[in-house]
């Protein structure tokens, strides 16, 4: 283990439209190949690294429920999403020798292994990188309530959170220029000032179980690695 890794276990959640690239809708391999990429490089220096994965880029279950379908069967259909972006990442990091496992909470036996928790668990003190796929597995809870459930789960030190921009706003920094971006921020200011880092569900769990949430710009080369170090540009979300 690297001595200057400030996190040692960690959980990396980011979105289906992160796979996009410059896309419509889809998946981007030259895109999942660059996250890949980033992932390979905290783990070969010791860290342990779980994930999750949304769907958005495929199917989304509050979209689909808009348009009629009732929203039980149209969050399934999201965490199946999930598991085809679940497959594609594990298919990037295989290709550059990262060996890895990926674990879905809806069985599905032929394409990946059942979520067993112990067993993810001895996959990180193995060195694997796991990837948790299909959510919680119940309809109503959104991939980052899921993130945050797993991270309990594996004893994770810090969720980190990959997203368009390098931390979290007062506003939206695309539409307005005037935004200051937090270099720290309560859970409670978070839920207060509804910041969207992540659903009210999924900054409860990580509050109940003290695991800071890193919100960083997936998009900068070795953004992870810096984060993980201390050194990366992000906001880091903790304390009362």
């Amino acid at each position: 283990m690297s001595a200057s890794f400030k996190y040692r276990r960690v959980l990396l959640k980011c979105s289906g439209e992160a796979l996009m690239g410059p896309t419509p809708y889809g998946i981007d391999f030259e895109t999942v190949d660059r996250i890949a990429k980033e992932v390979k490089s905290v783990q070969s220096l010791g860290a342990e690294v779980c994930l999750v994965i949304g769907g958005g880029n495929i199917f989304r279950g509050v979209a689909g429920a808009t348009q009629g379908m009732q929203r039980a069967s149209a969050d399934y259909m999201g965490m199946l999403a999930t598991t085809i972006n679940a497959l594609a990442v594990q298919h990037a990091l295989e290709r550059h020798n990262v060996d890895t496992r990926v674990q879905s909470a809806i069985r599905m036996d032929t394409v990946c292994e059942p979520y067993i928790r112990r067993r993810a668990i001895r996959h990180l003190e193995k060195g694997r990188v796991v990837i948790f796929a299909a959510g919680t597995g119940n309809p109503f809870f959104t991939t980052d309530t899921a993130a945050a459930l797993r991270a309990a789960e594996m004893g994770c030190d810090a969720l980190l959170k990959g997203t368009q921009v390098d931390g979290v706003y007062t506003d939206d920094p695309k539409k307005n220029p005037a935004a200051t971006r937090y270099e720290r921020v309560s859970y409670h200011d978070v839920l207060a000032k509804d910041l969207k880092v992540m659903d009210a569900a999924a900054i409860s769990v990580a509050r109940e179980n003290k695991i800071p949430i890193l919100v960083f710009s997936l998009h900068e080369p070795g953004g992870f690695a810096k984060v993980l170090t201390g050194e990366g540009r992000c906001t880091v979300v903790e304390g009362e």
